[in-house]
């Protein structure tokens, strides 16, 4: 049986639990957090759970395999240098990390030490990204034009993050998963409506070396909340909206086809293709739930999680790139390509 810690009980640190309380081979031995009102919720709803105010009692236990890190971004290097020093695997909520120089020195420790490092980017794990993956990975759509998002909402502001370390940071990883590629430089444009306060607003292009373009439009001021994904291949293209109880991802047989051939010029070099439209079964299986359950097969069998260290660095050093272009309105900053994890 797997022993996990929770530090911080706040507005993800209750999913945490529950989902690990209910994750074959695992258990929540702990929950840490500085407000005693918290840790009295955690008290009525789990009286097996022990709580405390000092993270420190949690580093020391030894009955505890694993510390997921629920607290606010500033604080992600500091605690999970702890944990990982300790000898303990680590959950990092996203972005694991306010700098890739942090997130970078997480990597070799966890390596250093053989220790489990999992980014929390919880849409890896959902059954309509994966079914994207799939449909990638296996050509359906042809080769890959655009990636479109819009990830907006009124609210929720946060006080040490801009909104694109809130929202499109859910892109970075998704792209990075479905289609396997880093962005050779990123440009974005955003601004702050309210003094002293991160960017509420944001517009994020990435530029790629095989030529697709991603597009994420993020924003905390939006009179309604869309979560919506478009990708254009040249065989077929998907709509993918979060916000759907069903038929969340729908595959469209609609391409466009272009032509140099001198016979057929006079006529349209450019040709139109439509065809059906089928939304794939998914499975209603949690993600939290998919993800607690691949942390847990990562620590027991050794293996590198989806979501490792490395790619929550590669999503960090977009954040920074972006947001450096965003204050510089919109300059293209260059990445360094990062290499894949096995």
């Amino acid at each position: 049986m797997i022993k996990i810690g929770v530090v911080g009980y706040g507005y993800w640190g209750p999913n945490l639990v529950r989902n690990f309380m209910e994750t074959p081979g695992a258990t929540v031995a702990a929950v840490s957090d500085l407000d005693p009102a918290k840790l009295e919720l955690v008290r009525k709803r789990y009286p097996t759970i022990q709580t405390t105010t000092d993270v420190r009692e949690l580093l020391a236990d030894p009955t505890i395999d694993a510390i997921a890190i629920a607290t606010p971004v500033r604080t992600h290097y500091e605690l999970g240098l702890e944990v990982l020093m300790a000898g303990k695997h680590l959950w990092l909520e996203k972005p694991m990390t306010e700098t890739s120089v942090q997130a970078r020195r997480l990597v070799d420790e966890a390596q250093r030490r053989n220790r489990v490092l999992m980014v929390d980017h919880t849409f890896v794990y959902t059954a309509a990204v994966r079914k994207m993956a799939d449909l990638v990975r296996a050509g359906e759509l042809g080769r890959i034009y655009y990636y479109d998002s819009m990830r907006v909402n009124l609210g929720l502001f946060q006080r040490d993050v801009s909104v694109i370390s809130d929202l499109a940071v859910h892109d970075f990883s998704i792209l990075d998963y479905v289609f396997g590629e880093s962005p050779v430089a990123i440009s974005a444009s955003g601004t702050n409506h309210f003094p002293g306060t991160p960017e509420n607003l944001a517009y994020v292009t990435l530029f790629y070396e095989s030529g697709m373009i991603a597009h994420a439009n993020v924003s905390w001021l939006a009179p309604v909340k869309v979560r919506q994904i478009h990708v254009g291949g040249s065989q077929k293209m998907i709509t993918y909206d979060d916000l759907e109880p069903s038929e969340k991802i729908k595959v469209y047989d609609k391409g466009v086809s272009f032509t140099d051939d001198p016979q057929h010029i006079q006529a349209m070099r450019i040709g139109y293709r439509s065809g059906d439209m089928w939304a794939p079964m998914l499975a209603a299986t949690e993600a939290l739930r998919v993800e607690g359950e691949h942390f847990v097969d990562c620590i027991v069998n050794g293996k590198t999680p989806l979501t490792d260290g490395r790619l929550g660095l590669r999503v960090v050093e977009q954040i920074e790139a972006a947001n450096l272009s965003m204050r510089r309105r919109g300059e293209t900053v260059e990445l360094r390509q990062q290499e894949k994890a096995a």
